[in-house]
């Protein structure tokens, strides 16, 4: 059996499509935490969704930027501990702006030529999931 130890304070990330978890990984930046450390767990069998992954970080709580995590998948839990317990299961939603996950597609927009200029995002239509970039409007669907 899979033995993966508890957590003092941090995260774990469940529900997580299966295969997606490295994906996450990247967009959270989690290999540039200092004082943290990640257990990824693929295609752990679920009776929910058949495969999923997990993610395990122990870090402090405030250390990570979770709301990149509902424009990837809004149907992970995230689940809070603190001193070995889950203090809290957070729901997610669509985050209303988004920064520096996706690129501008316009080749005429200002972070085209601006290269330190931030990928600022808005959510324009929530029922199609519908981003545009915050300086030309250039339309973005999907993820």
């Amino acid at each position: 059996m899979l033995n993966i130890s508890g957590i003092r304070e941090g995260y774990v990330l469940d529900h997580i499509k299966a295969g997606m978890s490295l994906k996450i990984y990247d967009y959270l930046k989690l290999g540039e935490l200092e004082d943290g450390t990640t257990a990824i767990i693929m295609n752990a069998r679920s009776n929910k969704m058949g495969k999923k992954d997990i993610i395990k970080v122990e870090c402090p709580v405030d250390s990570i930027d979770l709301d990149i995590l509902g424009y990837i998948d809004h149907n992970i839990t995230v689940n809070i501990i603190k001193d070995d317990e889950i203090v809290e299961k957070r729901g997610l939603s669509l985050p209303h702006e988004i920064r520096n996950v996706i690129r501008c597609k316009n080749p005429r927009c200002i972070t085209s030529v601006e290269q330190g200029l931030p990928q600022i995002f808005y959510l324009a239509d929530e029922k199609n999931e519908v981003y545009r970039c915050r300086y030309c409007e250039e339309k973005y669907r999907g993820k």
